[in-house]
């Protein structure tokens, strides 16, 4: 039972890197031109704004920083920092350098959550990133200082986040859709200010514009990160992590199905190989015992439950 527990939590957050890869598809498709901060901007804070009015809770103490900082490392600076990669970069060269996440993931998670380093954790990521070169380089690929520096920047950006969520959890009594709406509010108000001095705002939308925006912030933005914050509560950071090659493997078949783009026999190995490298990331359970996971509601940082009543000991005893 356990160990389907953990396939379905892995399945579930899998969604996310999924629907997150079709942001190439819906971008060239239906988005104005030339707009990456206005998208990375509309794609997160509308939605954090809808999750707040739904939730009506405010950060409280020091949830308030602790929101700022994972917003700003998931969402704010991770999104700016991949949309000058992509403008600097071919978008092969991009895909790769973003992919040392999960490596970063794995030296931050022994640092801060005192995880075990392992061979098989080690493979996982070394293949993944084979996976995702396979995938996505081309020959006449080429290299840029600034991208590649905004790459590395951004996958330690949302490694650093994702490891943070994992040590800090969620406040007592927050549910996930608002502890997701913080961090996408926090992500967008900081993109906002950037977006108006870098682009300003187009003169004109149609309505294929509406479709696309409304498409990543509501699917792209809001049920996507709700289901990949329950996933770093639920699974090991490196399981999160390494299910985020799932993206560029969802770009790939969304391209070959509606782009008419054709396959190599090279990025099926690469395929294949990412999918490799996702099942040797996955939790295994030992003894019976599943993964250690953060409780719904608190964090690997609060303070321990209160001890039972006299009453409740009593009753036990009888």
């Amino acid at each position: 039972m356990k160990g389907d527990r953990i396939a379905a939590d892995s399945a579930l957050t899998a969604l996310a890197p999924l629907v997150w890869g079709s942001t190439y598809l819906v971008t060239t498709e239906l988005l104005p031109s030339d707009r990456p901060l206005l998208a990375a901007t509309l794609r997160a804070l509308p939605a954090g704004l809808i999750l707040l009015a739904i939730g009506r809770t405010l950060p409280r103490g020091n949830w308030w920083w602790r929101a700022t900082v994972l917003g700003t490392l998931n969402i704010g600076a991770f999104l700016y920092l991949l949309f000058v990669a992509a403008y600097h970069l071919p978008g092969g060269v991009a895909a790769l350098v973003m992919a040392v996440q999960p490596t970063v993931v794995l030296v931050l998670s022994a640092l801060l959550l005192k995880e075990r380093i392992t061979l098989t954790h080690a493979a996982a990521c070394a293949l993944g990133v084979a996976g995702v070169g396979l995938l996505a380089l081309t020959p006449g690929a080429g290299l840029d200082a600034v991208g590649v520096g905004a790459g590395l920047l951004g996958a330690v950006s949302m490694a650093t986040g994702v490891v943070l969520t994992k040590r800090w959890g969620r406040p007592p009594g927050v549910g996930l859709l608002t502890f997701t709406g913080w961090q996408l509010t926090a992500g967008g108000a900081l993109l906002l200010p950037v977006m108006l001095l870098g682009e300003g705002l187009p003169g004109s939308v149609s309505g294929r514009n509406v479709a696309g925006f409304a498409y990543l912030g509501l699917v792209g933005a809001l049920l996507a990160y709700a289901v990949w914050f329950r996933g770093v509560e639920r699974l090991p950071a490196l399981t999160v992590s390494v299910l985020g090659f799932a993206s560029p493997l969802a770009a790939m078949a969304l391209g070959y199905a509606f782009l008419d783009e054709t396959l190599s026999p090279a990025q099926l190995a690469g395929a294949l190989t990412v999918v490799v490298a996702v099942f040797l990331a996955l939790p295994r359970t030992r003894r019976g015992r599943s993964i250690p996971r953060t409780r719904r509601g608190r964090g690997p940082d609060s303070p321990p439950p209160p001890p039972p009543s006299r009453r409740k000991l009593f009753s036990r005893a009888s």
